[in-house]
């Protein structure tokens, strides 16, 4: 009797185990469902959201005028803007401290003896020597530093010094930087830097023919080194996720380690042409403006720009959601994996933008626009100078 009762407690207990446990299940399967639906309900939420932002950027652009370089002129007149009240002697003296002078005097360029960056203050000459014969005489202060140099937040006294990069913090008067001809960022696959952009408006758009949509690799690409951690995330997502994103760090100048590479080997740096092989390529800033922005439109690719604080003159022409996709620079690996993965299933929208991204750097970006935008920058800024310009007998001349 006593081992009868011993065996119906035992088959009790594993009974009442199982009825737990099926509703142990039964609970999970509840939870799983309950989670799937709220995953399903915030990715319905978040497209529409991107909808919402293309349609109403879309109502909203007019494109621009394609004569004398009209795309841009708000830029200037918003840089100098801080200076109508005119430039005088001791305020260009301040901005003299900052950068490389020039002056064009009688159709001539002159510079000073010492150059930061010799092949960035060449990458300028070019386009101040062809130029100089139509303007009037006038001093400039040019900063080659990636570096913008009269911050109104922290107090800086206000001085008219040119730069190729700046936020809105800064008094700097941007100007076309010398990486359109050259000096641009050097690396191995462009030793003597990246420039000449007229060439290379040929070459990758022809990489671009190559590669039509419908035979590039449909995920998201990146080649670049660390120079800031905002790159970080697309990085990791890119370990997590290969099937969804190409990412991978390059070594700088200032690699020591794997640790400058987030503990990985560094990988292999990537022409701009072989850029055009996928769908969707991403655009960080480096310790200014990036440099690669304006070739990675030459894809027809769909261009993912991550923040929106740093500009070239250029860049405020382009508009989010009709030429591009913009990201904040404090995305997680999560909102870069909605962003790339609505796309992936919106297909016909991510190639209407990277067609519109593509058309608008074509149409309003050529040498011809950056030499109109130099013109117009230099004689607008020769009206507001106080003070005839005489030569300094100290400069050199800078010969064609």
């Amino acid at each position: 009797m006593y081992a009868f009762k011993c065996f119906i407690l035992f088959l009790y207990i594993v009974i009442s185990n199982q009825l737990n446990q099926n509703e142990e299940t039964c609970a999970g399967e509840n939870v799983c469902t309950e989670n799937h639906n709220k995953y399903s309900k915030d990715i319905n939420e978040w497209g529409s959201k991107i909808n919402k932002k293309i349609q109403v950027a879309m109502k909203q652009y007019t494109p621009c005028e394609r004569t004398n370089c009209s795309c841009h002129k708000a830029v200037i007149g918003q840089d100098l803007r801080p200076y109508q009240d005119g430039i005088t002697k001791e305020l260009f003296a301040v901005a003299r401290s900052k950068g490389t002078k020039y002056q064009i005097i009688e159709g001539k360029l002159y510079r000073e003896r010492e150059c930061h960056f010799p092949a960035r203050c060449s990458g300028v000459e070019h386009y101040l020597r062809a130029l100089a014969s139509k303007l009037p005489n006038l001093e400039l202060a040019l900063n080659t530093r990636d570096w913008p140099q009269v911050n109104h937040v922290w107090g800086h006294q206000k001085a008219p010094v040119f730069s190729f990069s700046k936020t809105k913090d800064y008094y700097d008067i941007m100007y076309p930087a010398w990486s359109f001809w050259e000096g641009g960022p050097a690396i191995s696959l462009y030793p003597t830097g990246i420039g000449r952009w007229d060439k290379h408006r040929i070459s990758i758009s022809s990489a671009a023919e190559k590669w039509p949509w419908d035979k590039k690799e449909g995920y998201a690409f990146f080649r670049g080194s660390r120079t800031n951690e905002e790159r970080d995330a697309l990085i990791l997502l890119s370990r997590s996720y290969p099937d969804l994103v190409d990412a991978k760090y390059t070594k700088n100048q200032a690699w020591k380690s794997d640790a400058d590479t987030l503990y990985a080997p560094p990988a292999s740096e990537v022409s701009f042409e072989e850029h055009c092989k996928y769908k969707y390529l991403f655009n960080y800033r480096g310790i200014a403006a990036s440099f690669r922005f304006k070739h990675l439109f030459l894809c027809k690719s769909l261009v993912f720009h991550v923040g929106d604080s740093w500009l070239e003159f250029f860049y405020p022409s382009l508009k989010p959601w009709v030429h591009y996709v913009p990201i904040s620079p404090t995305a997680n690996e999560e909102e870069l994996k909605k962003y790339i993965e609505y796309f992936k299933e919106n297909d016909f929208l991510a190639k209407e933008i990277a067609e519109r991204g593509f058309q608008h750097i074509w149409d309003n970006l050529t040498d011809k626009d950056v030499k109109c935008y130099w013109r117009k920058l230099l004689k607008k800024y020769a009206l507001l100078l106080k003070y005839a310009v005489i030569k300094d007998k100290d400069l050199i001349r800078i010969d064609n």
